[in-house]
């Protein structure tokens, strides 16, 4: 009588309960995916940021504003409010910014005004995530636009300070 060679149910059963720990263990590390989507989630916001801010300029500069350096109170066109610009864009403030970008307040959170330097920025993150956040820095002159940009973890500065 021939042995028929092959594996056993137990031994099947072991190698599929060793390949699940396996998977349970390796997929977080290979799979990073909410990470993903927090970065693509700041991306939007620094492209709506910089949207957003592109628009008051072109007000700014209808109303013969976009050379003045000091602030300047420009319509936003989102409810009644007026909000202050530099240079025709909008000024580094969490008022500012959250003026010219709806849901800001509620999706996002203000890290902090950088005023120690000129121009000045403001930095804003997602709740409990550090690893990235979106940095707007005002207009520096008449020449040299405001910018938003995702900005990495360097130097702590996406660290809430609350």
């Amino acid at each position: 009588m021939k042995r028929q060679g092959g594996f056993t149910l137990i031994e099947l059963v072991v190698v599929i309960v060793i390949l699940g720990i396996l998977a349970v263990t390796a997929a977080p590390r290979f799979l990073n995916l909410q990470d993903d989507a927090r970065d693509a989630t700041l991306e939007g916001l620094a492209g709506a940021i910089q949207g957003a801010s592109s628009m008051i300029y072109g007000k700014a500069a209808i109303a013969g504003q976009e050379s003045n350096a000091g602030p300047v109170a420009v319509s936003s066109g989102v409810g009644s409010g007026n909000i202050n610009t530099v240079f025709g864009y909008p000024e580094a403030t969490s008022a500012s910014i959250s003026a010219i970008v709806q849901g800001i307040g509620s999706d996002f959170e203000f890290i902090e005004l950088v005023t120690g330097s000129s121009p000045k920025a403001a930095t804003f993150g997602l709740p409990n995530y550090t690893t990235s956040c979106v940095r707007y820095t005002e207009a520096a002159n008449a020449s040299t636009p405001a910018s938003a940009q995702v900005v990495d973890n360097t130097d702590n500065q996406c660290d809430s300070a609350n």
